[in-house]
């Protein structure tokens, strides 16, 4: 990934030829995403989702304020996912600019629209907890202490500094390319995280929120592969 003209020029095969270091996370996030999905499939169903937009169904605006039953499950997926949501934001943000195809910047677009408010509920949530709220877009081996991960990783999904700096400096198809690229693992990753909650948490509108990222973040990832040629 630090080699800039090498993954810029591996972007151009629309996918075909992903940069290693991108390889070896991705392999990294589906390990954790397919453990993650075991973990829902064995524990209960009742999560309360609404399938199909991941911002407005679920987000819990009109309970972000009142702290309800909720156990430390909770509490760490509430503390990963407001980084995590952040870093898809700085990503997308750059797209309006940097982009050379609509889909991309309209997806871009979508993923503000959805996660921006979702940041704003779960903030609203660890105040009324009384929990500590991270205050940057973290990187790939930030952790709080006492969040559980899927397969015991650092926040899967997550770029480092090296990566963003690449995706900055990316325009027009490159940057298509490994803006969607990154924004694959890095969704797979936020499904990974919600899948955990969904099947250990305890707090109703996490577990909702959960569920919706889940319906709607894989839909978007069967999207990207779409735009890069993969399907």
């Amino acid at each position: 990934m630090r080699n800039t003209r090498r993954s810029r020029s591996t972007c151009r095969t629309r996918g075909t030829g992903r940069p290693r270091a991108l390889t070896r996370r991705a392999a990294l996030t589906a390990a954790s995403l397919t453990a993650a999905l075991v973990l829902v499939a064995c524990g209960d169903g009742g999560s309360g989702g609404h399938p199909g937009g991941h911002g407005s169904a679920s987000s819990g605006a009109n309970t972000g304020a009142t702290a309800g039953a909720h156990n430390a499950q909770d509490v760490s997926f509430a503390q990963g996912m407001l980084p995590h949501h952040r870093q898809a934001l700085e990503m997308a943000g750059l797209a309006p600019d940097r982009a050379s195809s609509a889909e991309v910047k309209d997806l871009a677009s979508r993923i503000e629209k959805a996660q921006g408010p979702e940041i704003r509920t779960i903030g609203g949530w660890l105040t009324s907890w009384g929990e500590k709220a991270p205050t940057s877009s973290g990187g790939a081996t930030d952790s709080m202490p006492g969040m559980e991960h899927p397969a015991g990783s650092a926040m899967p999904g997550m770029m480092d500094g090296s990566d963003l700096g690449e995706l900055g400096e990316a325009s027009g198809t490159d940057f298509d390319a490994l803006f969607l690229t990154m924004m694959i693992d890095h969704h797979e990753g936020a499904v990974a995280m919600a899948a955990v909650e969904k099947s250990k948490g305890e707090y109703g509108p996490a577990r909702s929120m959960a569920a919706d990222i889940i319906a709607a973040q894989t839909a978007e990832i069967a999207e990207m592969k779409k735009l890069l040629g993969k399907n």
